[in-house]
């Protein structure tokens, strides 16, 4: 059943993810579906296949047994919306912080301070909890498993960034050219 489930995966993010993933054809793009609008993929979802992703790449780099698979993806699970959760909680505070030291905002010195102390205490409670997960998700690896996850997981977050570039490099390439003069008439 595990294979069947990684063919799945990976047949969704191929799906899915077309325009991350492969150069812009030399013709013209294809057409929108019906509806004039190309299918766009939320973020919850593309983070949703890139764990699944992670998953199946795991079990193969690992080479999991089926006792180890059942605990390793949960607790794979739990570290991953672990990040994800104090990413969020993370840039909505550095956002209010923006806010308050942007430009023609008078500064507010206590409310810059108690935002600075609350970044501070949410990054040690987040190292404290990745920690925790990470260590709980070790203990279900030997030694050898744990490196391998290790350097698997540089591997996905390299290939990651590396989707993220070309998508953005496609994008400006295919975004109209500025008019001269900077603006609209």
């Amino acid at each position: 059943m595990k294979p069947l489930a990684g063919i799945l995966v990976l047949a969704l993010l191929l799906a899915a993810a077309p325009a991350l993933a492969q150069d812009p054809p030399a013709a013209a793009p294809p057409a929108p579906p019906r509806g004039g609008r190309a299918q766009v993929v939320r973020p919850a979802e593309l983070a949703s296949m890139l764990d699944a992703y992670a998953i199946v790449q795991a079990q193969t780099a690992l080479q999991l047994n089926d006792y180890q698979y059942g605990q390793f993806v949960t607790r794979l699970k739990r570290l991953q919306e672990t990040r994800r959760r104090n990413t969020q909680a993370r840039n909505r505070l550095l956002q209010q912080i923006r806010a308050l030291v942007a430009p023609g905002v008078a500064p507010d010195e206590a409310a810059i301070r108690e935002k600075l102390k609350a970044l501070r205490d949410h990054d040690e409670q987040t190292a404290a909890a990745l920690r925790r997960d990470s260590e709980a998700l070790d203990e279900v690896l030997d030694a050898r498993q744990q490196a391998l996850f290790k350097l698997l997981e540089e591997r996905l977050e390299r290939q990651k960034l590396d989707l993220l570039m070309r998508a953005r490099d496609r994008a400006a390439r295919s975004a109209p050219p500025a008019k001269p003069g900077g603006g609209d008439r």
